[in-house]
């Protein structure tokens, strides 16, 4: 099972590894589009108010949609070339391979998040505390990302409309997890759609940490860690259980 789970992981690093130019400009989309955003809603001028919360929004979304990128654009080839039923034809169980495109998608996700934050950090000289509480909110929404990621190769196994449907879902976490306002500033049914979303509430569990300086009582009691922890637990157990039916689906219309 190891076996295939290195084989899987090493084939993905192999296949992004191989196309360094397509991450240089991805990053630089994605930092040009951030401070370009910034620059028009402060009306001119980079708002250092604003800057720190919504970069670790933007932080986030950088993350799911690399993530979700890497992940989709593999199975779509795999099915496109008929490898998939072949990938398949293994002892080890039908999730081993998932999850290995799954470490690979997160690896790449995680780096492209992580270089594409640091460059509006040095340019705009945004600056954002480091403070211990705010890893267990991180670790959830990295989490809650994941899920949505497999979510979304789950339904890529069947619909030929997922490189429509990721694009609509990555839009729409863009536009409503903060990155391009807190979500305090949001009108409270406006905030209330954008829970529902990956990466909302891990994000506004990670700000209330790290800029109000609350601690994980304070942001249990207050209602987002435990709705975080919900919105996570729900959202793996419906991609786990969509991939088995879908995964079945899949096998059956390949032979």
């Amino acid at each position: 099972m190891l076996d295939v789970l290195r084989a899987e992981i090493g084939k993905g690093l192999r296949v992004q590894l191989a196309h360094p130019a397509g991450h240089v400009i991805t990053l630089l989309i994605s930092t040009m589009m951030y401070l370009g955003l910034q620059f028009v809603l402060g009306q001119g001028e980079l708002r250092q108010d604003l800057l720190p919360q919504t970069l670790v929004a933007i932080g986030g979304y950088w993350f799911l949609q690399y993530a979700a990128l890497v992940m989709v654009a593999d199975l779509i080839e795999e099915k496109r070339a008929g490898t998939f039923a072949q990938a398949q034809m293994t002892t080890a169980p039908p999730w081993l391979p998932m999850l290995g495109r799954l470490i690979t998608a997160s690896v790449f996700g995680l780096a492209v998040a992580a270089v594409a934050s640091l460059v509006p950090m040095l340019v705009a000289g945004i600056s954002i505390p480091l403070r211990w509480t705010a890893l267990v909110p991180v670790l959830l929404l990295g989490v809650d990302v994941l899920a949505f990621t497999f979510l979304l190769a789950a339904l890529a196994l069947v619909s030929p409309m997922i490189g429509a449907l990721q694009s609509l879902f990555a839009s729409l976490v863009l536009l409503l997890n903060g990155s391009f306002l807190p979500l305090a500033l949001y009108p409270d049914w406006l905030a209330a759609v954008a829970r529902l979303l990956p990466t909302t509430l891990g994000i506004e569990a990670t700000t209330q940490t790290l800029f109000e300086g609350r601690t994980l009582a304070e942001v249990w009691s207050g209602g987002t860690l435990p709705w975080l922890i919900a919105h996570t637990l729900v959202l793996t157990a419906v991609s786990g259980l969509l991939f088995v039916r879908n995964h079945r689906r899949a096998l059956q219309e390949s032979s």
